[in-house]
């Protein structure tokens, strides 16, 4: 799954144009490599995301998309906020 997807789909980021625009901003890290929208998650990986001067770590348990919304936070376990 992309890593724009992702981000929508675990609700971490509301839409997916924003996670894009997050993404070619430079603002997101993958295993402390800076990752493009079309980057492939994948389970273990470490995304450390920075929203202004506050950056959210979190470590990816699954990439299959959920079906509720209150099951999407078990999609990542947060490492540091």
């Amino acid at each position: 799954m992309r890593i724009d997807k992702y981000l929508k789909v675990s609700r971490l980021i509301k839409r997916r144009t924003v996670a894009n625009e997050v993404a070619d901003a430079g603002r997101i890290l993958v295993n402390g490599r800076l990752a493009k929208a079309s980057y492939a998650v994948k389970v273990g990986d470490v995304i450390e995301i920075t929203f202004g001067n506050r950056p959210v770590k979190v470590k990816v348990l699954s990439t299959e998309a959920p079906l509720g919304k209150d099951v999407a936070r078990e999609m990542y376990q947060i490492i540091e906020e």
